[in-house]
């Protein structure tokens, strides 16, 4: 995959469900974007503190490009054909390898909204969809689970610790869940398989996964004789 893209709803949904993976695809070359629909509250003062909370995360975990729209925060529904247009333009202008975004079956109605719009889309514009696990989803079975390593674990909690704003969440709670995924989906036999230091992970359902058959060093040698 050369080019990720993540929609999310709000600042910090990313780094919450997926920031080891995305820190895993900058690692390996891929150029990350990440679009959030709105930039969520500002502060009494007018500062727009989640953004930049969110660049923040994004620096240290190696995205490319953090991008915002202006969708009223809590008022998806009301503006769900702006937002349609948005992701359009987003995805037109990212081409991407990979679209990932919220689970559809959601309590939280932004992240419902996001996640309909952007797979109306991501199923006419790219080859591949997936669904993260957000801390509202409903009814998730992933289908891929991403197996983290110490050091992704420790940029997922450096990239959380950014949104100081968000008192109402408890950041180190997403940091636990990240090391049991693998052990309440993978039974204990397969667990055992995994590197001493393989204990966490990120769970994904996939909506559409494409693979193109390449002819291999045989199959060119039959096409072409010598």
């Amino acid at each position: 995959m050369n080019t990720v893209l993540v929609v999310v709803a709000h600042p910090d949904d990313a780094e919450i469900g997926m920031a080891m993976r995305m820190r895993w695809y900058a690692l390996n070359g891929a150029r990350v974007r990440v679009h959030c629909l709105t930039t969520g509250a500002p502060a009494g003062d007018g500062t727009p503190v989640r953004r930049d909370e969110c660049l923040a995360a994004g620096a240290l975990l190696g995205v490319d490009q953090y991008s915002f729209s202006s969708i009223p925060d809590t008022q998806f529904l009301e503006h769900r054909g702006r937002i349609h247009s948005e992701v359009v333009a987003v995805v037109r202008e990212t081409c991407p390898d990979v679209v990932y975004t919220h689970h559809p079956n959601d309590q939280h109605r932004d992240h419902n909204v996001t996640a309909e719009e952007v797979t109306n889309v991501a199923l006419r514009e790219a080859p591949n969809l997936s669904y993260f696990r957000s801390p509202y989803s409903l009814d998730f079975e992933p289908t891929m689970l991403f197996i983290g390593t110490p050091e992704l674990l420790d940029a997922k909690i450096r990239a959380l610790n950014c949104f100081t704003s968000q008192h109402q969440l408890d950041m180190g709670l997403f940091h636990q869940l990240a090391t049991v995924t693998h052990r309440q989906h993978i039974h204990h036999r397969v667990v055992k398989r995994f590197p001493p230091d393989s204990n966490c992970a990120e769970s994904f359902r996939i909506a559409r996964r494409l693979e193109l058959a390449t002819q291999t060093d045989n199959d060119r040698h039959h096409a072409h004789p010598q």
